[in-house]
């Protein structure tokens, strides 16, 4: 099953381009340790060579050919893009499973949204043919305003690991359909499906340049990006260390950044709730994609008089995931993406026992698994605040627990976090599932679930999880430029000098 990886180079310009110092990254699958195959390395020279690419696709025939094209012949791309990956979809989500060790049903699923992402964006570039020329209203009548909105220009997108296609599909289809031209920069330890995205695009005849894939190392790649002149914005997905480096290397050209940065999401999960569905939902937030997803909610909060009977569930529900090589089916927790993430993982377990904290179940590496990358589903009680498990992020099937008593104490714990991205209310009653929307410090809150979402709806986070949203409307703006155009017209003059004598 190795075998399918396919070697690529890099794509600048609409054509496969080795590194300038032909150096490359082996690819490991996390699952068996077994190195796949390898990508290119590009390095500061061959990230030259692609934002020119990306800045010749945007200037071409004074733009006419992408950025000021209409968003309809955009969205052709988009549409085709979609149409595409739905094609090599069984392929595409063996790529993933291989490259990142997640299982394979998760992986099919996440190229069906990458799908449904470019296709929502072509719906959106077309709207924007109609919002073309948006007036404004302005009380002096002797002028008229509208307003234009303008690709920002050439963006430098970063994607992480986690989901490597979906995540690129995030950013690069509402900056296509805006009408940006792009480098893509996915994370060195999962390019391959973004390196097919490269060919998908070559195949449907994708202006030149428009889409470029530049993989390799970050301090190689992410930091002469994020510092180039001639990029006009970066859009980054990835940890608060790395994002404070990508947000500080902007602002030398003053050029404007989103970032989706980390989390530590808490659920919380009331006496009224039904204990089967939360449980459920408590597991899921928590271990889908084996805990690696920045919104996962990773502090799970539960009212003290359900406290120990749903610990027994939560240990119930999470003996009956499926731990096993990803390829299998009914796979439902595969392995972590590397030995580093591996090892950090095991480190923060181990910190936390040594702190005083109590390991509830798992905490090590299933016994029926010698090889790959895989940590059990692992509970931790007795977690104090001050405990390095409940204030850093993991990213790994973790999840710490303390009880509440009232709801005011709730909600305090809730908010005990430098993060602020997701989470989760598992209550009968609405009205306090309201009160808790409303007094979380978070970008998304999930009443009785925890992690859906949806193209339509915003994603983004408050405080150290980052700046700006992503998806809906508000990911399309994100690659947008407002211009106010305003004329004067009237026939008289302005009259605020005094016209000079005639000779």
């Amino acid at each position: 099953m190795d075998d399918i990886v396919p070697s690529r180079q890099l794509f600048i310009a609409g054509e496969w381009r080795e590194p300038v110092l032909k150096k490359r990254i082996p690819i490991v699958n996390p699952a068996t340790e077994d190195i796949v195959g390898d990508l290119p390395a590009a390095t500061a020279e061959d990230v030259d060579i692609a934002v020119d690419a990306a800045r010749m696709a945007f200037f071409s025939n004074k733009g006419k050919d992408w950025a000021s094209a209409s968003g309809a012949y955009r969205a052709k791309f988009l549409r085709a893009i979609a149409d595409m990956i739905l094609e090599r979809k069984s392929l595409l989500a063996k790529l993933e499973t291989i490259d990142t060790g997640k299982p394979l049903d998760e992986a099919v699923s996440d190229m069906e949204s990458s799908a449904s992402c470019f296709k929502y964006y072509a719906e959106l570039a077309e709207t924007l043919d109609l919002k073309e020329r948006t007036p404004v209203s302005i009380k002096q009548q002797s002028f008229k305003t509208h307003v234009l909105k303008e690709p920002i220009g050439v963006v430098a997108l970063i994607t992480p690991w986690n989901y490597p296609l979906l995540m690129a599909a995030w950013k690069v289809a509402p900056a296509l359909a805006a009408g940006c031209t792009t480098i893509l920069k996915p994370s060195e330890l999962a390019s391959v499906t973004c390196l097919e995205l490269a060919d998908i695009c070559r195949q449907v005849g994708l202006p030149s340049g428009v889409l470029n894939v530049v993989t390799g190392l970050g301090s190689e790649v992410g930091a002469p990006l994020s510092s180039h002149p001639h990029v006009d914005k970066i859009a980054f997905t990835g940890s608060t260390a790395t994002g404070i480096k990508v947000m500080t290397a902007a602002a030398q050209t003053i050029k404007p950044v989103s970032l989706e940065l980390g989390g530590k999401s808490p659920i919380l999960v009331f006496q009224d709730a039904d204990l089967d569905n939360a449980a459920e939902w408590t597991i899921y937030g928590c271990f889908a994609t084996s805990g690696q997803i920045c919104s996962a909610t990773s502090r799970l909060l539960v009212h003290e008089s359900i406290a120990a009977k749903f610990l027994e569930k939560l240990i119930d529900w999470s003996k009956n995931i499926k731990i096993s090589d990803p390829m299998e089916e009914g796979c439902r927790l595969g392995s972590v993406i590397s030995k580093t993430q591996y090892e950090k993982i095991l480190n923060f377990i181990t910190t936390a026992k040594g702190e005083g904290a109590t390991i509830l179940h798992g905490g090590g590496r299933p016994q029926h698994l010698n090889q790959g990358f895989f940590i059990e589903p692992t509970i931790i009680t007795d977690v104090g605040t001050s405990m390095s498990i409940w204030k850093e992020e993991v990213f790994g099937p973790v999840l710490c627990v303390k009880t509440f008593t009232t709801e005011d104490e709730a909600l305090e714990l809730a908010n005990d976090t430098d993060y602020g991205l997701g989470a989760a209310v598992i209550s009968k009653d609405p009205e306090r599932c309201e009160r808790f929307a409303k007094a979380i410090q978070s970008g998304v809150v999930w009443k009785n679930c925890s992690q859906p979402c949806f193209n339509e709806a915003p994603w983004g986070g408050k405080k150290r999880s980052g700046i700006g949203r992503e998806l809906g409307e508000w990911g399309l703006e994100n690659y947008l430029s407002i211009k106010q155009v305003t004329e004067y017209t009237s026939d008289e003059p302005y009259g605020w000098y005094s016209p000079p004598k005639t000779q």
